[in-house]
């Protein structure tokens, strides 16, 4: 490894706080890490961090060459986006990540796409419900649901994320059909409960178009998009969920929308694709073009989705070909 590679890799440590951060981003061992570290303060001549058995700071000297290991990074990261727009075919290693329930629906089927038609791109897509910092981490582009708060990124939106209250056919034949707000509040319900948010309310409009609040009862809570559609289906209670979520349930009669006549407001919010930088290499520009043709607009999801709230067609729903 040469002075500007460990310069870099010096960057890693001081933004993610440790050695062992710094080597399971690059797949090294912390060993490596730490050697690496030392030998460009060796390289350099001076003292670059302050350890501790807990943490490390960089010293005075470590964040002047904090600033000069970004500029290398970004100058690096311009040079590899002016190579590939000079190549015939996409090629190198796309990172993206991305919110798990939309990333393994929909993110991870535009990557099979992509890749069949551009097989010389490695692609890693990471599926995780944090807060992911897409420079410091090396990502090349993330999907994001919500308005993205980091100024630094750009934000494209990709499509709007509604929301639908849906329960199973044997949840509603055992509790009935609510047909308002009330009755819905005393029916049980499945909500999620994760380390950034909890949803156990549902916002709508009234009669007169104002914002009104629901607080649901709920008896099931789960950090996890699927093990509430799994929850929904066993009958445990009714769920409001986004409605990209839902895939072929509600086409199948696995789930059936209720309460659809009133308007709910969509506080889960768009989703959204993030990228570091305007000038993206073809394979970004790329991947991101397969993936808007593939959920397309309106949403794919929409074309799933058929409101039904009439008990006589909770059976009929099914099909035989789910």
């Amino acid at each position: 490894m040469d002075t500007p590679s460990r310069l870099m890799l010096f960057v890693d440590v001081v933004e993610h706080g440790s050695f062992a951060k710094a080597a399971d981003l690059r797949n090294v061992d912390r060993s490596v890490v730490s050697k690496q570290i030392s030998k460009l303060e060796s390289d350099l001549g001076v003292r670059l961090l302050n350890r501790s058995t807990r943490s490390l700071s960089p010293t005075s000297v470590g964040l002047e060459m904090l600033k000069q290991g970004k500029t290398l990074r970004e100058l690096m990261k311009q040079t590899s986006v002016l190579a590939e727009n000079f190549q015939d075919e996409p090629r190198g290693l796309l990172r993206i990540t991305s919110t798990t329930s939309f990333g393994r629906q929909y993110v991870h089927a535009a990557v099979a796409a992509f890749q069949r038609q551009y097989p010389d791109v490695e692609v890693e897509l990471r599926l995780e419900d944090r807060r992911v910092d897409l420079i410091g981490e090396g990502y090349d582009l993330g999907i994001r649901i919500g308005i993205p708060q980091d100024s630094n990124l750009i934000a494209r939106p990709l499509a709007k994320i509604g929301l639908v209250i849906v329960a199973s056919p044997e949840f509603l034949e055992q509790h009935g059909v609510p047909k308002t707000i009330e009755d819905l509040a005393r029916l049980p319900a499945i909500t999620y409960s994760g380390a950034n948010r909890n949803n156990n309310q549902i916002h709508y409009y009234d009669e007169q178009g104002e914002e009104q609040s629901m607080t649901m009862r709920s008896v099931f809570r789960t950090n996890e998009g699927e093990t509430m559609i799994a929850a929904a289906k066993a009958g445990q209670g009714y769920a409001a969920l986004g409605r990209f979520m839902l895939g072929t349930e509600v086409a199948c009669g696995n789930l059936i929308p209720i309460m659809t006549g009133i308007k709910l407001t969509d506080y889960i919010g768009d989703a959204y694709i993030i990228y570091p930088h305007r000038d993206l290499p073809v394979r970004t520009r790329l991947f991101i073009e397969t993936l808007q043709n593939m959920i397309g607009e309106p949403p794919v999801w929409e074309r799933e989705i058929a409101d039904c709230d009439c008990p006589h067609q909770i059976v009929a729903r099914r099909k035989q070909s789910c």
